[in-house]
């Protein structure tokens, strides 16, 4: 084999190390809306969605790496054709739909500042 072979071939190798390496020891560090989102998991609010639903999309996207803290039930069958029971049972008509344990619930995008006022979670600044 070449020299300039070899080289290649080490130089990728200890890419594919390192690359492993900081994958294995780096973590990432908490969302920037860590405590809003987990007051909202604390409060009993539930967010309702479809996985095919673009406003739902948004809606965790706007969460950032906080959004897998989202008190989050998936109403869409895996076929995406029908609802799941638990959403049946809550009557979910539209997605998103954000419900209070009393019942009162929002349904639509919204921005993170009317999530707040309608869990009465405070937005971090």
């Amino acid at each position: 084999m070449k020299k300039g072979a070899v080289i290649f071939w080490v130089i990728i190798l200890l890419l594919v190390v390192a690359g492993a390496g900081a994958a294995v020891f780096v973590k990432s560090g908490p969302g920037n809306l860590d405590s809003f989102t987990q007051c909202i998991k604390d409060s009993g609010v539930t967010f309702y969605g479809a996985f095919w639903c673009p406003h739902c999309q948004r809606t965790k996207a706007m969460f950032g790496s906080s959004a897998h803290l989202l008190p989050y039930v998936e109403c869409s069958t895996p076929d995406g054709k029908s609802q799941t029971p638990i959403c049946k049972d809550k009557q979910i008509q539209s997605y998103p739909t954000w419900m209070k344990p009393d019942g009162s619930s929002i349904t639509g995008e919204h921005t993170l500042q009317e999530l707040a006022t309608f869990t009465s979670c405070q937005l971090p600044q």
